[in-house]
């Protein structure tokens, strides 16, 4: 039994979904593990947060629970299109590779087409990444400038 052909369309409306999903489960130890990165650390004084826990109490305590979610539409900006364009690529290397319609396609030809993929998300994640860095960092409760 042949596997059933695919839309590029297809690929590009489950990779868009599968990155929004991505973000929404993802971006709270995110924005815990961004904002342990970037604390101040001054000489003799005690750090920010003691650690990952001590991070997330502090954030809900002061932000609750939209805290961990500060920076979010930058990625989901981002990242469902990326994911999108990722899954339509990778789709169109199978494509390309395929000798019929119900040809299976090897491993090595399978690693291709995903390299492939990869191609066309690099050019678009950067910005985004930094945009939602700078969204996520604060100090003493402040966003800092987008550009600085």
């Amino acid at each position: 039994m042949s596997e059933p052909k695919s839309s590029p369309i297809k690929y590009f409306l489950s990779g868009g979904f599968g990155g929004f999903c991505t973000v929404v489960a993802g971006h709270p130890l995110d924005t815990i593990k961004v904002r342990l990165q970037t604390m101040p650390v001054n000489t003799g004084e005690s750090p920010l947060y003691k650690g990952t826990w001590d991070c997330a109490r502090q954030t809900f305590q002061k932000e609750g629970l939209t805290g961990f979610y500060k920076g979010m539409a930058a990625p989901i900006a981002g990242i469902a299109p990326i994911f999108a364009i990722s899954f339509f690529g990778f789709g169109v290397g199978k494509r390309i590779q395929q000798t019929g319609d119900d040809a299976p396609l090897t491993l090595p030809q399978l690693f291709l087409a995903g390299a492939f993929s990869g191609i066309f998300t690099t050019s678009i994640m950067t910005p985004g990444e930094r945009i939602k860095v700078l969204l996520q960092k604060h100090i003493e409760g402040k966003v800092t400038a987008l550009f600085t």
